[in-house]
C-alpha cells in the first residue's frame, strides 16, 4: 500500500503538471489506468474511488469541473499523508485498502453502539464502473439531542439486477447500530433490531449557535478532510430554479440570502413549497436532496 501511495502522489503530480483542463477532458483514460495500478497493489478502495472520479466531474457543470477535480485531488493527497502517519488506522484502512468484515466490526470492543429509535431518510444507489452498485441508506437518530446520522452500505453485482432494500423511505424501527470505527462515524451495521417506532415529526434539534446550515460541513472537513458527502440539516426553506433551470436550495428568512444548488432535477411540485427542515447530503459542491418536513407533512426527496 506505502508503493500505491507513492504512485498515486506522482500521478497527482503529473495531473498538476499538465494542466487542470486536460486532466478533465482526458479523465476517463487516466483515471482508469492509475486504478488498475492500485488495484495491483492491493490499494482496491482507493482504487474505486478514483475510477468513480470521471463520472462525478461528468455530472456537474462543464465551468465547475476543474473546480471539483482540485478538490478531490487534494482530498487524496490528505489521504495518502494520513495513511502514512498512522498505517495501522482502521479508518484509513478501510478507506485504502480493504474493508472489515461484518462479524469483525460487532466484536470490536472499539465499535460505537447506539441503541435508538431511527427514521430512513433516504437512499443513494450508484452504479459503479467495477460491475457493483452502491446502495447507500441514510438513517436519522430520533432521540438524539443534536443531528446524528447513520449509513448503512451495501455493494451488489449490476448484473444481479435491482434488489429490493429491507427498509423504505419514512420507516421507522427501533435498533442497536454498531458503527464502524471512525474519527466521525456514519457507516453502520443493524446488529439488532427491535420493532418499529411510532410515526411522527422529527425532534426539534437545536439550533447552531451562528445560524450557519453548513456548521456541520465544516466540522465534518475538520475531523476527515478526505471525506465528501455529509449528512446535514437545512433550516427553513424553499427550492427554486435559476434561468438555466438549475435548482437551489434557498433559506428563508436569512438577512444574507443564502442558497445552495441542488444535484439533478427535482420535482415540479416541490417548487416555492415551504421546508421546514430538510435533510440533505452535502459534498461541497451540491445538496443531494434526501427528505423533507413541510407544510403538507414528509416529503421523499432521494
Amino acid at each position: 500500500m506505502s508503493a500505491a501511495l507513492d504512485e498515486l502522489d506522482q500521478w497527482v503530480a503529473d495531473q498538476l503538471r499538465l494542466g487542470l483542463a486536460g486532466f478533465v477532458d482526458a479523465s476517463s483514460e487516466r483515471c482508469r489506468r492509475i486504478a488498475a495500478r492500485l488495484v495491483d497493489l492491493k490499494a482496491t478502495a482507493l482504487a474505486g474511488r478514483i475510477d468513480e472520479l470521471p463520472a462525478k466531474l461528468m455530472a456537474l457543470r462543464s465551468e465547475e469541473r476543474p473546480d471539483a477535480a482540485i478538490r478531490e485531488l487534494g482530498k487524496l493527497v490528505l489521504l495518502a499523508k494520513a495513511w502514512r502517519a498512522a498505517p495501522d488506522d482502521a479508518e484509513l484502512k478501510r478507506l485504502v485498502s480493504t474493508s472489515e468484515t461484518r462479524d469483525q466490526i460487532l466484536a470490536n470492543p472499539d465499535a460505537v453502539k447506539v441503541e435508538s429509535d431511527w427514521e430512513v431518510l433516504g437512499e443513494k444507489i450508484e452504479a459503479r464502473r467495477d460491475g457493483l452498485v452502491s446502495h447507500a441508506t441514510w438513517l436519522l437518530d430520533l432521540k438524539s439531542p443534536i443531528p446524528r446520522f447513520a449509513v448503512l452500505l451495501d455493494f451488489f453485482p449490476a448484473s444481479a439486477g435491482r434488489r429490493s432494500g429491507a427498509f423504505a423511505p419514512g420507516d421507522r424501527f427501533k435498533a442497536r447500530l454498531v458503527f464502524y470505527p471512525s474519527r466521525i462515524p456514519l457507516r453502520a451495521l443493524v446488529a439488532e433490531r427491535l420493532g418499529d417506532a411510532s410515526p411522527g415529526n422529527w425532534p426539534d434539534f437545536a439550533p447552531n449557535a451562528a445560524g450557519d446550515p453548513l456548521a456541520a460541513y465544516a466540522a465534518f472537513q475538520d475531523g476527515a478532510p478526505w471525506l465528501s458527502d455529509c449528512p446535514i440539516l437545512l433550516p427553513a426553506g424553499a427550492i427554486a430554479l435559476d434561468e438555466k433551470d438549475g435548482a437551489w436550495w434557498q433559506a428563508a428568512n436569512d438577512s444574507h440570502g443564502i442558497a445552495l444548488p441542488v444535484a439533478g432535477s427535482v420535482n415540479q411540485t416541490l417548487l416555492g413549497l415551504d421546508l421546514t427542515v430538510t435533510a440533505a447530503l452535502w459534498n461541497g459542491a451540491r445538496l443531494e436532496l434526501l427528505a423533507s418536513q413541510s407544510s403538507i407533512g414528509r416529503l421523499n426527496l432521494s
